[in-house]
């Protein structure tokens, strides 16, 4: 099925891309199945910019968009072009870090807009998506994305860096094939951009785990 909704990371905040040509119907399905598979990313109250030039909406589609937001805590409003606007945005209060107290298993999933706090492991096949930084008290074997709205200033911390794929806003570094030669080391390490790359160095920050 052609993608005819994308969701976009900025750092003015979240925009929504319609298609121009394809039927709106099909549009509001395809909005609802994402919104849906992604409950817990989204803060309640969030604002989703939608650039009037990507596609005139009539008043009944309006419509439409605002109560399919509505059943997901979700506000819409239009607007000329967030990329090259000159105001200022207005400052978005920061969600609450999400406190998970269990491993993640191969196939679970998290995803969250704000910063993600994992009080286990991140298991080979798990997959971890925050808007701001994670923090892993063991070991991270899964898949790790820190900053996904765009935030390159996000980190990623774990007792063990030893992940399939770490991301942090568009960044991606892969572990290497033979990652099981290489000594892990006993301290906590952070993964961050440096150089426009994703480097891993000692943590800074030295986590309590109760």
């Amino acid at each position: 099925m052609q993608e005819d909704v994308i969701f976009k990371g900025s750092k003015t905040g979240l925009q929504l891309l319609l298609s121009e040509t394809a039927d709106f119907g099909n549009i509001i399905q395809q909005l609802k199945e994402k919104l849906e598979s992604a409950t817990n990313f989204f803060s309640k109250g969030c604002i989703v910019k939608v650039p009037i030039a990507n596609r005139v909406l009539t008043t009944e589609q309006q419509q439409q968009l605002t109560s399919l937001f509505a059943d997901y805590g979700l506000k819409w409003k239009e607007v000329q072009d967030p990329s090259v606007s000159d105001e200022q945005p207005a400052a978005e209060p920061t969600p609450k870090p999400m406190i998970i107290t269990k491993t993640l298993r191969g196939g679970q999933e998290i995803m969250y807009s704000g910063a993600v706090i994992i009080m286990g492991d991140v298991n080979p096949g798990a997959k971890v998506t925050a808007g701001g930084d994670i923090v892993i008290s063991g070991a991270c074997r899964g898949v790790a994305h820190a900053g996904a709205y765009g935030d390159e200033k996000a980190t990623i911390t774990a007792k063990r860096l030893i992940a399939s794929q770490l991301r942090i806003a568009d960044v991606i570094a892969r572990s290497p094939d033979n990652l099981d030669d290489f000594i892990q080391p006993d301290y906590t390490e952070t993964a961050c951009i440096k150089d426009g790359a994703v480097v891993i160095e000692p943590a800074k920050q030295q986590y309590t785990f109760n």
